[in-house]
């Protein structure tokens, strides 16, 4: 006899753009989960991205796969956020506050109220602002409400390290954290490759280790979104990638730690803001941030990072 009690793990996903199409592939591709629903307010664009995953199916995963409306976050163990207006060439991730909080306020009680229990995991830029009004509009519980953060900065900047160090980039050890945006923070003190600091390894094996060279990796790490979108108007491909990453984290509760969103209270005197820490992610969300021991400029660096969000916070009406 059949175990009434199944429940097939269900992942939401809400605007099946760029970013939440590609991420449904990822998902579909991966296997994690056995249902998926897109959501959009274009009916009509959910509908034939389903269709082109189901016609993957035979090649892929079993999975159900259907758009559906606010009514199917019922049951998902993750809602995954990506509705909103996208960053267009020459425009910060800031300047996006205003348009993307107006849709949010529509999208967030809707969500909640066909599943208040549970997660929320958000991509739409600002993503710092946006988590952190996600968290006020719910009423859910913080450490269930996590931004995709610094993910794809911190991989950005592993591969950008791993270009210069000569190495595979999953052996590269280093974090951005603070915004997702023009104040982010690269963590120098804290990077390493098989346990030597960057600068041991790159003075023990001849490598550029000069002031320039890292003012280019994080110039290049900080701007990358901005060169991708001149070329090709978008991108979507690493933030799924990264998305997928968090989703496994949770789904298989294995206690990653990954540079997710997260509320910061009471670290170098942080108080009620969302920005990038590394946080051990499993089954609950975010159980807690890990409280990095940062150089004097490093900490400063995030002060400035968090003074700059907690300012268009403070602006807004949660």
């Amino acid at each position: 006899m059949a175990d009434q009690t199944y429940q097939p793990t269900r992942v939401a996903v809400v605007g099946a753009g760029n970013v939440g199409a590609t991420f449904a592939y990822s998902l579909l591709l991966s296997g994690l989960a056995s249902e998926i629903v897109l959501i959009d307010s274009n009916q009509a664009k959910a509908e034939g991205e389903a269709m082109d995953l189901n016609h993957a199916m035979p090649l892929t995963q079993p999975t159900r796969i259907w758009a559906g409306g606010y009514q199917d976050c019922a049951g998902a163990a993750i809602t995954v956020i990506a509705a909103g207006v996208a960053q267009q060439p020459g425009e910060s991730r800031l300047s996006l506050v205003n348009s993307n909080i107006s849709v949010f306020r529509k999208i967030i009680p809707e969500i909640v109220r066909y599943n208040p229990t549970g997660l929320l995991l958000i991509a739409t830029n600002p993503v710092d602002i946006l988590t952190y009004a996600s968290w006020k509009l719910s009423g859910v519980p913080a450490n269930r409400v996590i931004g995709s953060g610094t993910v794809l900065d911190t991989a950005r900047f592993r591969y950008l390290l791993s270009l210069k160090a000569g190495v595979d980039p999953r052996s590269v050890h280093a974090f951005i954290i603070g915004e997702h945006g023009d104040s982010e923070v690269p963590v120098w003190s804290l990077a390493n490759i098989a346990g030597m600091t960057l600068r041991d390894f790159c003075e023990t094996n001849g490598k550029d280790f000069s002031p320039e060279m890292l003012k280019n990796i994080y110039q290049e790490t900080r701007d990358a979104a901005a060169q991708i979108i001149h070329r090709k108007g978008a991108t979507y491909y690493a933030v799924a990638s990264g998305l997928l990453r968090i989703a496994e984290a949770i789904l298989r509760d294995q206690g990653t730690v990954l540079s997710v969103s997260t509320l910061i209270e009471n670290y170098y005197d942080i108080q009620d803001v969302y920005l990038s820490l590394p946080c051990v992610v499993g089954r609950k969300g975010v159980e807690h941030f890990l409280r990095l021991d940062l150089d004097p400029e490093e900490s400063r660096d995030l002060q400035k990072s968090a003074g700059i969000l907690k300012g268009l916070i403070e602006q807004l009406t949660l």
